[in-house]
């Protein structure tokens, strides 16, 4: 049971209407709301299911009508100082809150059935969440406040979620009342009193340096350590409270604690497993909601005695998130810690570690502690998930380029059986894997076969979708390369083609492939990749690598402009691009992409464009270039782009894929990103998407809502021409993009 004392998300006034207290609902997420007379008694209880009962009662719907008239006024209650165990026994299946009340019947807290999931200001922790990292600054301010927002400053840098700090009130917590000169303790007690008494900050102090983290947007926390403190904090306002080790037995001053109805972070140090239980036993009938963290209580921790693997019985334990508060020196045991399933990591946290006070030897400097962020960042994204292996998309690639196929070594026609005799093993590995050979073995052929080609999936399948002339309302076209067009240009009827390039092409004679004038539009897509492993970026900023993308867009420029007269629409032939911006190890802060949209216009400005138009793609937050993964930065986000299209009078390719990418992992609305950038859209490449890397996939088989797409495309981008870019689609003879148009043409 959790006893939950935020209970403004739950009520709403008897008076409200209807549909305000369906939105109070919704925004809760709880399917439970609480109706309230003005005074703030106790009206009634309306559930999702007590809606849709009195919905299915009524022969006219009237949602403006008051909430009182839908509430469910005969509801179990139960008052605020009754045993936990009697609110516990009116839990049930069916009764999943139960209102608390004071004798005046006005609501003053909800109990529900416990929950694995735990709301920190704007912090989730819970299984799927991110860990919430805190930098303990304990008294490492050395009682300056100046110093505090110094270490406030450093933990915001330093990727830290939250900002820790200690309050003492050294008079009624220490038995000789914070006497720092009495003789009579002992050293260890002598010496911490005397660094207390020097190094608090007061009550207003701390209040300022907690202001002072709401205005760097950090998470401000504390451990009071006593109740006077807990007292003033209370007043204060803060949202959870950490208890210390040394409080984890201290059962008068938890259920205090729990009163206050926040979140509390306990640490376990210095506990026996008889104890941890006791506590936690204590904290489930309080009905508090908590978080435990594994600690070992030596200053600096012997790495032998850390026992990371007790965080896994502590989650049993504690039916509860766990975390990890660490002393040891350095910070691969934190990083590590994640792997076990810590959701919570607190780390000591200071500007130097020769300052007087023993937190700050076992403390880690900020670009220390900025290494765990990061180390700690990466091995969240690594973990997965425990359930079917799935290639990713780095290593579908990768798979294409060196895995083995089976391919055949004859002739065959349509209807002829397939033989073990003529099937071999080849790289590379665009084809059926090696371990679908029995499955082909006495099949009938459903084409024609030359010695040499690639068996695939479809030659399985009792049926393969084949090309047909399609009909859009806009201009349409297909990706394909020198030795292939003619064979796609025979089986449908484009209005226009897309040459993806390799920097190969760019050496190759094309009147060798162009014979005639062709009735079609041109785009080309410039490669990526060019000779001496060169991936065009117009922004680098190592001035020669820049010069040099320069230099092979133009030679790409200069064979647009010779392929031309062969496609009689073709009056200004875009080249689709993408133009750098990339970074290796993290994504950079929007701060700095103004300096790359500087050296990129700059770029562009040296560009001989006469008669050719370069478009600029919309790129994902995760690219994949050649089998490896890197970071994008410009033309991800809508604002940036449409700024440069409206400043620098240029147009854009937007690959719906990439860009679902995008919205996907920033959170954005891909509707409105779509409305955003829409008008400055010369061209679409259309594909699936899924994740925040998954790109390119067929139509159908991703996250894309291709209805809503095709009904925003056409009123924000109707002119703009589209290919199908399937990743792969040409294997086959094309059959990915024909199985890509028969379903867009159902949509567009």
């Amino acid at each position: 049971m959790l006893i939950d004392r935020n209970i403004a998300k739950y009520i709403v006034f008897s008076e409200d209407n209807v549909i305000n207290a369906l939105k109070k609902i919704s925004d809760n997420q709880s399917k439970v709301i609480f109706s309230v007379t003005e005074s703030g008694r106790l009206e009634g209880v309306m559930t999702d299911g007590d809606f849709r009962r009195w919905l299915v009662n009524q022969s006219t719907i009237d949602l403006n009508q008051s909430v009182s008239k839908v509430a469910n006024k005969n509801f179990k209650y139960a008052f605020d100082g009754d045993e936990p165990a009697k609110i516990q026994s009116y839990l049930s299946d069916k009764i999943e809150f139960v209102p608390l009340i004071d004798k005046n019947h006005h609501l003053v807290a909800v109990a529900k059935k416990r929950s694995q999931v735990i709301q920190i200001g704007k912090f989730t922790i819970d299984a799927e969440s991110p860990c919430l990292i805190i930098a303990e600054i304990g008294n490492n301010h050395n009682g300056s406040l100046e110093l505090a927002r110094q270490l406030i400053d450093a933990a915001v840098l330093a990727g830290a979620n939250c900002a820790k700090f200690q309050l003492r009130d050294l008079s009624s917590l220490y038995l000789n009342a914070g006497d720092a000169n009495d003789a009579s303790e002992d050293l260890g007690s002598q010496y911490t009193l005397d660094l207390l008494s020097r190094f608090q900050l007061s009550p207003e102090e701390m209040f300022a340096a907690f202001d002072y983290c709401k205005e760097r947007d950090i998470l401000p926390l504390c451990t009071p350590w006593d109740e006077n403190s807990l007292s003033l904090l209370e007043d204060y306002g803060m949202p959870a409270y950490k208890v210390a080790s040394a409080d984890l037995t201290n059962h008068d001053f938890l259920k205090v604690l729990a009163k206050t109805g926040k979140p509390l972070i306990c640490s376990t140090g210095m506990s026996t497993e008889t104890e941890i239980s006791e506590t936690v036993n204590l904290l489930q009938r309080l009905g508090a909601m908590y978080v435990l963290l594994h600690c070992n209580s030596t200053y600096p921790a012997p790495f032998k005695d850390v026992n990371l693997a007790y965080l896994e019985r502590l989650q049993e334990l504690g039916n509860c998130p766990v975390g990890y508060s660490g002393h040891e020196r350095d910070i691969n045991v934190a990083i590590a810690s994640i792997a076990k399933g810590a959701k919570v990591i607190e780390k000591h946290f200071t500007l130097d570690k020769s300052m007087e006070g023993n937190d700050h030897k076992v403390s880690l400097l900020p670009e220390e502690f900025q290494a765990m962020v990061e180390g700690i960042r990466q091995v969240e994204v690594s973990l997965g998930s425990s359930g079917d292996r799935r290639l990713s998309q780095g290593e579908l690639m990768n798979r294409e380029t060196l895995a083995k196929s089976l391919v055949i070594n004859c002739d065959l026609q349509p209807g002829e059986i397939i033989t073990e005799a003529a099937i071999e093993v080849k790289s590379p590995g665009k084809g059926l894997q090696p371990n679908r050979k029995a499955e082909l073995i006495g099949k009938k052929a459903k084409r024609a076969f030359k010695a040499g080609d690639f068996f695939y999936p479809s030659d399985l399948e009792q049926e393969r979708v084949l090309a047909r002339p399609y009909k859009f309302n806009r201009p349409w076209g297909l990706p394909v390369r020198y030795h292939d067009f003619k064979m796609i240009l025979a089986k449908t009827n484009p209005d226009l083609l897309e040459f993806h390039l390799s920097y190969k092409d760019l050496e190759q004679d094309i009147k060798q492939y162009f014979d005639r004038v062709y009735d079609l539009d041109l785009v080309i897509h410039s490669p990526e990749l060019f000779a001496g492993d060169l991936v065009l970026d117009l922004c680098s900023t190592d001035a020669d690598y820049r010069q040099q993308s320069i230099r092979e867009l133009q030679r790409v420029i200069d064979l647009t402009r010779s392929l031309k007269p062969y496609f009689s629409k073709a009056s200004r032939p875009c080249i689709v691009t993408n133009v750098g911006g990339f970074t290796e190890d993290k994504p950079l802060p929007n701060s700095d992409k103004t300096q790359l949209y500087e050296l990129l216009i700059d770029s562009l400005s040296a560009l001989d464009t006469d008669e050719v138009e370069i478009i600029p793609q919309t790129m994902p937050p995760f690219p994949w270039h050649f089998g490896g993964q890197r970071y994008h930065n410009l033309f991800v986000d809508p604002q940036d782009t449409v700024q440069f299209c409206q400043a620098q009078n240029y147009r854009i390719c937007l690959d719906v894929s990439h860009s679902k990418l995008a919205c996907n992992h920033h959170q954005w609305s891909f509707k409105e990103f779509v409305e955003q950038v829409g008008a400055y859209t010369a061209h679409l490449h259309i594909a699936d998407a899924e994740g925040v890397d998954g790109e390119g996939l067929q139509v159908g088989e991703g996250e894309l809502d291709f209805s809503a797409l095709a009904r925003d495309l056409a009123e924000v981008a109707h002119l703009a021409s589209f290919i199908p870019e399937i990743w792969q689609g040409h294997k086959n003879d094309g059959e990915g993009f024909w199985a890509a148009l028969e379903k867009l043409e159902q949509i567009f």
